[in-house]
This record gives C-alpha cells, sequence and structure tokens, in this order.
C-alpha cells in the first residue's frame, strides 16, 4: 500500500513513516498543498494522510480542489482540529475519515487499510484470489494452506494487483507503488519482482498485456498447482 503523507512537522512525519513502513507501507512525503496537488498529478498512490494546517494553504482547501478535479482517491484527514464543526467540514469536503492528533499508529494503520479496501470495493480484512489468501495487515500470503514467504517489494506488488480486480496497470503505476517518488529504480526492477511471483505463485498469476501493462490472471483453484517460469 502507497501513502501519501501531507504533513510539515517534522517530528509527526518521522514518526509516520518509520512506524507505517512496519505495516508495510510503502511512504512519500511532502510538505506543503502545492507540493501535494503537484504529487497527485504525476503519481499515482493508494490513499492519502492529509495533515489541514499546512504552511502554504489549508488543507480543506488542498481537498476541494482534488475532488473538483475528479480525484477519488482514499482521504484520511490527520489533524488536530477537534471541533465538531471542523469534523463535519472536513467530512463534507470530501474525506473519507478524519482521525485526532495524538492518535495510536496501529488505529491509524487500520483505518487506511480499510479506506484502500472500500476504494477496491471489498470488505473483507483478507483477500483472496482462487486459492491464493493474503492479509495485508500480517503481510501473510497462502497458497492454499501453505504459507509463502514473499519479499516487502513482492506483497507491495501482489497488493496492488490484486486491489486492481483484474484491470491493467501501467509500469509506472505499479513502480510507484513499489519504490514510491525519490527511488531510483533500475530498468529491470519490476520484471525481476513479477518473475519471483509467478515462480512462487504460479506463472498464470500475472498477465502481461504489451504495451499497457499487467494484470492479475484468473483465479486458480486449490487443484492447480504452480507452474515453474522458464529460465
Amino acid at each position: 500500500m502507497h501513502v501519501l503523507l501531507v504533513e510539515d512537522d517534522e517530528l509527526v512525519a518521522s514518526g509516520l513513516e518509520a512506524g507505517l513502513a512496519l505495516h508495510h507501507c510503502v511512504v512519500d512525503r511532502v510538505k506543503t498543498g502545492r507540493e501535494a496537488i503537484a504529487a497527485l498529478k504525476h503519481f499515482a498512490s493508494d490513499v492519502v494522510v492529509l495533515d489541514l494546517g499546512l504552511p502554504d494553504s489549508d488543507g480543506l482547501d488542498v481537498l476541494s480542489q482534488w475532488r473538483q478535479q475528479g480525484m477519488d482517491i482514499p482521504v484520511l484527514i490527520l489533524t488536530a482540529r477537534d471541533e465538531l464543526h471542523e469534523r463535519v467540514r472536513g467530512l463534507e469536503a470530501g474525506a473519507d475519515d478524519y482521525v485526532l492528533k495524538p492518535f495510536e499508529l496501529d488505529e491509524l494503520a487500520a483505518r487506511l487499510r480499510a479506506l484502500v479496501r472500500r476504494a477496491a470495493g471489498r470488505a473483507a480484512p483478507e483477500i483472496q484470489h482462487g486459492d491464493l489468501r493474503m492479509r495485508p495487515s500480517t503481510g501473510e500470503v497462502f497458497k492454499g494452506d501453505q504459507l509463502v514467504p514473499l519479499s516487502r517489494r513482492e506483497l507491495a506488488l501482489l497488493e496492488k494487483l490484486l486491489n486492481a480486480r483484474g484491470a491493467v496497470l501501467s509500469e509506472d503505476q505499479l513502480k510507484d507503488s513499489l519504490y514510491g517518488m525519490e527511488a531510483e529504480v533500475e530498468s529491470n526492477a519490476l520484471n525481476v519482482h513479477i518473475y519471483h511471483l509467478r515462480r512462487k505463485l504460479g506463472k498464470d498469476l500475472i498477465l502481461t498485456e504489451r504495451g499497457l501493462g499487467y494484470r492479475l490472471g484468473e483465479p486458480l483453484t486449490a487443484s492447480a498447482n504452480p507452474s515453474e517460469v522458464p529460465e
């Protein structure tokens, strides 16, 4: 799960970045409303954590601009503004959730996962695809009853494809989820992760749409065994 964090407080931001990384999240942080608006124009994120007291603008103005532009990305407001009318304003401006500072990191991570689930059109905390099951909260993946160890990048890639529910995702969209905005990514890095997922979970799990990107294959039954990917 990729999180765009819009927060100008260095202490809060550093704690969130470190804590959410432990919850299997890739976090990119911006400090101003201007940077937040630019980020979503050029970058594919899964969910936004938005502070309201930004140095150059009110976070509600940023949120309103996103919604006016038709952006339906889930947004969680994280703020110290605890008055009822402020919470109502935030939700009516298009926020999907509203959390007050100080907060518990475990609860925040759970709320973010719930928002991403809702955006993907599912309610259950476990994602199932044929005999494949994934628990994003713990990073566990099962093939039938067998636990399949995956790396952090492989987990992020698999979750992104599962949440897309068969839609084609471009290489840029997948790289954004795996590496974030600032990382320097080798040209074949995505292909390496796809290769390993196919080897561990079945060669037909991820299908290549030439010139477009990748999508999830049809669900496999428990009787179907993963085929080795040829070298």
